[in-house]
């Protein structure tokens, strides 16, 4: 059973032509109308599937009988008062909480970070999410769902990306983050462009050996934040099992293979993770290799980890692009809504209901 689906049911949502078309072989249901099916319930997000083009009505009932077209319920919409994100609040068919956001892009456009996870088992110590605990995995649906949900709200501009950073690891929930990727890529299903979608991972290095080695199109982004094992491991538990180094060899390995650069995303903390010899060990663990460093600033409503100020922050930029390391600094906006990257927990304050939220647009992974 794929968790939040009825018992001994196959979700839609969650598959592709070619699965929906391998699973029920015994009806009249080629690859043609499989994709006229998916077409239907992904592309334009609808329910009703008697209609369907040379669906026959003992296909339709058989479906209805032994297939899932359940929904996440919108629990909560908040739009941030600064700048125009929002995030969403939803509800699975077991009573599962998770939160995704509508990011703005510079162009008319929006992405949409999703979460793959009921929770996080990782616990980092900045992270909203880690401090919650780990529930369970999501089912591809119930990440497919998240973005259907917010496009077909977002009437006034397309959904054109999306990005695995929402609540939870997505390598620990490798199987079924891939297949939701699958439904989202289908040209008839989400028609999202492969180079549009982001993973990130704290880093589980034999996830990202399996990713290299199957090929995906995907930008793959490692959220490194020291590069220092000790300095590492404090503030992400994970580093006490998988050394810097090692993580290093597998993002060099998969940019090699690929043909790609190394992306790694850097929580700035005030005092802790800003100084030249982060730039210098950086330098280190990735020579020869392209690497970008996105920094995003901490967000931690406990107060524990400030976000490095303006002289800090200028100062590590600084010994970056003296070692060759490109770097960007991400917006992670919607801060007041508790939107921003590392604040997902689940719950619902700040901000207002969904509304026009005027305000300039943000820089995103996707």
């Amino acid at each position: 059973m794929a968790h939040g689906t009825e018992p001994g049911l196959l979700h839609l949502r969650g598959l592709t032509p070619g699965q929906i078309a391998a699973n029920w072989s015994d009806l009249p249901l080629d690859l043609r109308l499989a994709r006229r099916l998916t077409n239907r319930v992904v592309n334009q997000y609808r329910d009703d599937i008697d209609d369907v083009p040379g669906l026959s009505r003992r296909a339709v009932s058989a479906l209805r009988a032994r297939a899932s077209l359940s929904r996440l319920r919108v629990l909560e919409r908040r739009a941030s008062a600064v700048d125009p994100f929002v995030k969403y609040l939803f509800e699975s068919t077991d009573g599962a909480r998770v939160e995704a956001v509508r990011i703005p892009l510079e162009q008319p456009r929006f992405s949409v970070c999703v979460s793959s996870q009921d929770g996080c088992a990782l616990g980092c110590r900045f992270c909203a999410t880690g401090r919650s605990g780990w529930r369970r995995n999501l089912a591809a649906w119930e990440m497919v769902e998240q973005v259907l949900a917010i496009r077909s709200e977002a009437i006034e501009r397309p959904v054109t990306g999306v990005v695995f950073q929402g609540q939870g690891e997505p390598l620990l929930n490798y199987d079924n983050v891939l297949a939701a990727i699958d439904v989202l890529r289908e040209p008839c299903g989400g028609r999202i462009g492969g180079d549009r979608i982001t993973i990130s991972t704290v880093g589980i290095p034999h996830a990202i050996e399996r990713y290299t080695d199957e090929g995906h199109p995907y930008r793959l982004i490692l959220s490194l934040t020291s590069a220092f094992d000790s300095r590492r491991a404090a503030l992400i538990p994970t580093g006490r099992s998988y050394p810097v180094a090692e993580l290093a060899q597998a993002m060099r390995r998969h940019a090699r293979t690929h043909g790609r650069l190394v992306h790694v995303a850097w929580v700035l903390i005030a005092g802790l993770n800003s100084g030249p010899d982060e730039a210098e060990e950086l330098s280190r663990l990735f020579p020869d290799t392209p690497l970008r460093v996105s920094l995003i600033d901490v967000n931690d409503p406990t107060g524990e980890f400030q976000p490095a100020a303006d002289d800090e922050r200028r100062r590590f930029v600084s010994a970056l692009a003296e070692r060759g390391i490109g770097f960007v600094r991400r917006y992670s906006g919607g801060a007041d809504i508790h939107a921003a990257c590392g604040m997902l927990a689940a719950c619902t304050q700040g901000g207002r209901p969904l509304g026009e939220t005027p305000g300039p647009a943000a820089e995103s992974l996707a």
